[in-house]
């Protein structure tokens, strides 16, 4: 796991897009990765209901529905996200999990476990397609943001990335990792649960991703008693948004 690399800059960089209630004792910042898209829907109806706005972190990623989350068939499911006034930022096209920088190129591991060797042109690509892909299906751009795979950057990437419009590398922090990537064997629900809640603060980024392929207990069941375990603090989330 790799946090966001300084959360007090970070958050200079990055500023609620909506102005927190007066009354909040503090303000978090719930992010989302595409994932698997298992739970998508499910996580789409408690943002609702719940009246949250979250960041979203956009990659082509294969989903349990045999296609992938940028595929045209999502196309409604991100306009509505879009027209419900959540944030978007990228999170690459293959999710290559970056491992060095070799010379001129960056060294990934592939989802399926390959080696990955990509130069600038292809980095570029990487973080180029996605976007081009959201115009298509949204008719908008991504915000100039963007989550390497697994946290995972280097120099090259983090260089490449601000040289090819996005600038600005959003991790997590500590407390907001909720762990719904790990195995329910050892982490079921009610200990990500409530580890959550003992653990997240104000200003905290945290992560959650929209299905998880290798976790057996969905953990996206444990979203609404976080956010109104949240909310009962008196916390207020707001989405990230690079300053203009």
């Amino acid at each position: 796991m790799r946090l966001a690399a300084s959360l007090a800059g970070l958050l200079v960089l990055l500023v609620p897009s909506a102005t927190a209630a007066t009354d909040c004792a503090g303000t978090v910042f719930l992010t989302l990765d595409t994932g698997s898209m298992a739970q998508a829907e499910d996580i789409a109806r408690v943002l609702r209901a719940e009246e949250i706005r979250a960041t979203f972190f956009v990659a082509n990623e294969k989903t349990v529905h045999g296609d992938r989350a940028l595929d045209g068939s999502w196309a409604s499911y991100w306009k509505a996200r879009v027209a419900e006034g959540h944030t978007f930022g990228n999170h690459t096209w293959s999710h290559h999990y970056a491992r060095a920088d070799e010379g001129g190129r960056i060294v990934a591991t592939s989802v399926e476990g390959r080696a990955v060797s990509m130069d600038r042109t292809a980095f570029c690509s990487e973080l180029q397609r996605v976007d081009e892909a959201w115009q298509r299906l949204t008719g908008r751009r991504l915000e100039p943001m963007w989550r390497a795979p697994g946290g995972r950057t280097t120099q090259q990437s983090i260089r490449w990335a601000g040289e090819c419009g996005f600038p600005i590398h959003v991790g997590w922090s500590e407390g907001g990792y909720v762990g719904d990537d790990l195995p329910s064997e050892t982490n079921p629900n009610p200990v990500l649960l409530k580890r959550a809640l003992d653990r997240v603060k104000p200003d905290e980024i945290l992560l959650m991703h929209l299905g998880v392929w290798q976790r057996r207990e969905p953990a996206a069941t444990i979203l609404e008693p976080l956010i109104r375990g949240l909310k009962a603090r008196g916390y207020c989330f707001a989405t990230l948004s690079p300053r203009r």
